[in-house]
């Protein structure tokens, strides 16, 4: 069976833990525990990539969609979803103490996969797959 919670947030930092504190509360009630499964991964890899949403999106007032789906297997898919025509590419943080270019190194290192689905002139999703 599938379990799936998709919201909406407005493209403004003090979403991001909301985004978090809502994947991490869905999770839980579907049986994730923290330290176990995909929840600690996909909460942080949750938080990236909607940091991503607000940072590279529009500047618009347009809110940006997360959502996330249990599988069967335990395993979690996200797709966070902005109206940004740009596509995420890795970059290299500058320095040690440098607060930007890891999300998607995180995101190589924590998904099985990831992607990117263009959606025209309404944006793109970026999505990864996570394993317990």
């Amino acid at each position: 069976m599938l379990r799936r919670d998709a919201f909406r947030l407005p493209p403004h930092p003090a979403s991001v833990p909301l985004a978090r504190t809502r994947v991490r509360d869905h999770l839980s009630a579907w049986g994730q525990a923290s330290g176990q499964g995909a929840l600690d991964d996909t909460v942080l890899l949750v938080s990236e990539l909607a940091t991503n949403a607000i940072l590279h999106g529009p500047v618009t007032e347009r809110d940006f969609e997360v959502a996330v789906t249990v599988l069967a297997d335990g395993a979690c898919f996200i797709e966070v979803t902005d109206g940004g025509p740009s596509v995420p590419e890795p970059r290299g943080a500058g320095g040690l103490e440098d607060e930007n270019g890891r999300g998607l190194r995180l995101l190589d290192a924590l998904a099985e996969a990831w992607g990117v689905w263009r959606r025209g002139s309404e944006g793109k999703t970026v999505w990864a797959l996570v394993r317990g």
